[in-house]
């Protein structure tokens, strides 16, 4: 992936989502397809970003019996996606099942969702250790996790950041929010920016700035 910024397709039918990525499609390479939109139009909307050149996270967070989420790696494979969450929640012989598909695509545990408060830090590192133990590629978790995972688990293990919240938009239900550039200073591997981008009038403006801090960061802190 070319850039560390992932947009989030937080939107109700295949015509919004298509339109936004053909609106971004100069400046952002990966989508996030949630549950939202996943079970409203199905996998015509990855289909839809492959036939433009673009790479699908897909988040729906699977959580069930250890037989059921390897099928479901396996058919997410099948789809090509890039990236998948799975609830870290789901205990080790879930999260090994998952790890042992062949060619799977990048797999996250899902930590504690960011819009959950108080102090959460020892649960995130707890899950975030079982996920590396368990084989998986990274974990999601809010930014004001990173740098304590960082510290835990090192550098060779992804962290995707939601809870993405540029110092010019609304938190809205986010509790642990971020700015991009506060997010890439401390080690996040991408993040994850939904409404601050499809919510606004000029979604390839906002993107953009987004892209700006982030870069004017990494220069910083390298």
């Amino acid at each position: 992936m070319k850039s560390k910024l992932i947009v989030a397709l937080d939107v109700e039918s295949y015509q919004d989502a298509a339109a936004l990525v053909q609106v971004l499609c100069d400046v952002v390479d990966v989508f996030k397809v949630g549950s939202q939109l996943f079970t409203r139009v199905g996998p015509r909307i990855i289909e839809f970003l492959h036939e433009h050149g673009k790479e699908c996270f897909l988040d729906l967070k699977f959580h069930d019996i250890p037989h059921t989420v390897a099928r479901a790696v396996e058919s997410a494979a099948a789809l090509r996606v890039r990236m998948l969450t799975l609830h870290t929640c789901g205990g080790a012989e879930m999260l090994e099942a998952a790890a042992a598909i062949p060619d799977h695509p990048l797999l996250l545990g899902v930590t504690v969702l960011t819009s959950v408060g108080g102090d959460v830090q020892a649960e995130v590192l707890r899950l975030a250790r079982l996920a590396k133990a368990s084989g998986l590629d990274g974990v999601i978790a809010s930014p004001h996790e990173i740098r304590p995972l960082r510290e835990t688990i090192g550098n060779d293990f992804l962290i995707v950041a939601p809870g993405i919240r540029p110092s010019w938009a609304e938190a809205g239900d986010q509790k642990r929010v971020m700015t991009p550039a506060d997010a890439i200073v401390a080690g996040a591997s991408y993040i994850v920016v939904g409404r601050p981008i499809i919510a606004v009038a000029d979604p390839a403006q906002a993107a953009a700035r987004i892209l700006e801090e982030m870069a004017s960061a990494a220069v910083t802190s390298a």
